[in-house]
């Protein structure tokens, strides 16, 4: 009995210690085959397994009631390819990165970009890295019930308009979609990219500007020295213990004259467009040439104000080159007109321009507050930069 035993106890000790053997092999499966990473590799300095665009928002955000977007990381890579890629443009000169470029959060350092024929474009390019994140922050609705929209006057209604109005304008890129599309079909990589992201090879525009969108809508901007504080506090309001009392002074300072345009918590606008007394006749139409009403002449978006202080400069054309030079046209500078918004009248005064008057110190204290709003981490991220050689 104990010889049959004896055999019997060996062979379920092997079987076991062959199992958890078995249990201790790791299999990694990589996003791309070694054939398809060696052509992307002959352009592209992507890694051989995907990269997490997943947002996860901060809570001082989720408590607004904000949702971040489900990101797909394939069509977000793609998205990224496209974006960095001077294909894009009509004589392969410029990309949407040339007019907005990531260590000043995704803006451009010219008050006017230079598009695909060395033309300059007819207003600044607006930040992208402006926004806590674009689905989040633009997809929600502020107190007036208005949702905010794309472009200085806003005429593009999604991020995936914009991009094919931005790609086909005769001044930017100069691409028609039609063309762009046979144009991409022809490199090898990008026939891969299309079928990791959409399960077939087939590139088409609104496949294009919707990888485009997919990766606008994965940039996210909330480590700033200001979320820091509204985590700990969750009060905008109140003094932030890891400010100096000049960004604390700031801060209240902005709460009280800026906030009830651009919002106190950096992440949803109170408003969307405003005319801000920048000329007291209107040079551009703005708003007004879109929607054709004498009431919305001279009007524009109101930007969100992340990472402020890398983006001048300022304003929809530029015109002012630092953040010192817009405080001042708050404080002394608002001109007279027919449109000019009523939280910039002072009504004490028949409707007039309000003059806020700050003092120095004033100035440079809401200077101070609006530098905090850097993201560093943001601007460096390796996910967001330029993927190519």
């Amino acid at each position: 009995m104990k010889t049959k035993t004896i055999p019997f106890l060996l062979f379920v000790f092997v079987l076991s210690l062959s199992s958890c053997l078995k249990d201790d092999v790791t299999v990694t499966t990589h996003h791309y085959s070694d054939a398809e990473y060696a052509v992307i590799s002959q352009h592209l300095n992507l890694p051989k397994d995907v990269v997490s665009y997943q947002v996860e928002l901060p809570q001082h955000m989720k408590n607004l009631g904000m949702v971040a977007p489900n990101i797909q990381n394939a069509k977000a890579t793609l998205g990224r390819v496209l974006f960095f890629d001077k294909k894009l443009s009509k004589n392969n000169t410029v990309s949407c990165e040339s007019c907005h470029k990531q260590n000043i959060a995704f803006s451009d350092d010219r008050a006017l970009s230079e598009g695909f024929a060395g033309e300059e474009t007819k207003r600044n390019s607006l930040a992208l890295g402006s926004v806590a994140n674009f689905e989040s922050s633009y997809g929600s609705n502020n107190s007036f019930g208005n949702q905010a929209l794309f472009f200085w006057d806003e005429r593009a209604h999604t991020i995936s308009q914009q991009s094919a109005m931005t790609i086909e304008d005769e001044i930017e890129m100069g691409m028609p979609m039609s063309e762009l599309v046979q144009k991409l079909s022809n490199e090898e990589y990008y026939q891969i990219l299309f079928r990791k992201a959409y399960g077939d090879e087939i590139i088409t525009s609104p496949r294009i500007t919707e990888a485009l969108q997919e990766f606008l809508n994965s940039l996210l901007s909330v480590n700033s020295r200001f979320d820091e504080g509204m985590d700990r506090k969750q009060n905008a309001f109140s003094d932030f213990p890891n400010f100096n009392s000049m960004e604390n002074m700031g801060k209240q300072l902005f709460q009280a004259n800026c906030s009830s345009c651009h919002g106190s918590n950096m992440s949803q606008n109170n408003e969307t467009v405003a005319h801000n007394g920048l000329d007291a006749v209107t040079t551009d139409p703005g708003v007004g040439a879109i929607t054709n009403r004498e009431f919305d002449e001279g009007k524009f978006k109101i930007p969100f104000l992340r990472n402020i202080a890398l983006t001048g400069p300022y304003m929809h054309d530029g015109r002012f080159e630092t953040l010192y030079d817009v405080v001042e046209h708050y404080s002394s500078g608002i001109q007279m007109h027919p449109n000019l918004d009523f939280r910039l009248r002072n009504p004490s005064n028949g409707g007039q321009p309000l003059r806020m008057n700050f003092t120095d110190q004033e100035k440079e204290a809401l200077v101070a507050f609006l530098e905090t709003l850097t993201d560093p981490e943001f601007v460096s991220a390796e996910k967001f930069g330029n993927p190519f050689n």
